[in-house]
């Protein structure tokens, strides 16, 4: 019986909270940015580019996800150890 064996990656959870944050961020600097804001931070948009960079973060928190899977428990090795358990206890 073959069984797929699921892993919990906290790095997806990673790139999902700063993905929400950057884009909250971003349409903050996009939309909601006045020109008092703009002139207390010398002409630069922090928001905006604040928010960019971690999105630019949370896609690469989902590529190293994707390029670099966590691998589960070997699927041989649990049948050894199950028969190895029946074994000993028989």
């Amino acid at each position: 019986m073959a069984l797929r064996l699921r892993v919990f990656d906290i790095r997806l959870i990673i790139a999902l909270l700063i993905g929400v944050y950057g884009l909250v961020i971003t349409i903050m600097g996009l939309w909601f940015t006045s020109d008092a804001d703009l002139e207390k931070s010398a002409g630069i948009n922090i928001n905006l580019w604040a928010g960019l960079g971690m999105l630019v973060a949370s896609a690469a928190f989902l590529v190293w996800t994707w390029l670099r899977p966590l691998a589960g428990p070997d699927e041989s090795a649990t049948d050894d150890d199950e028969e190895s358990a029946e074994a000993s206890a028989g």
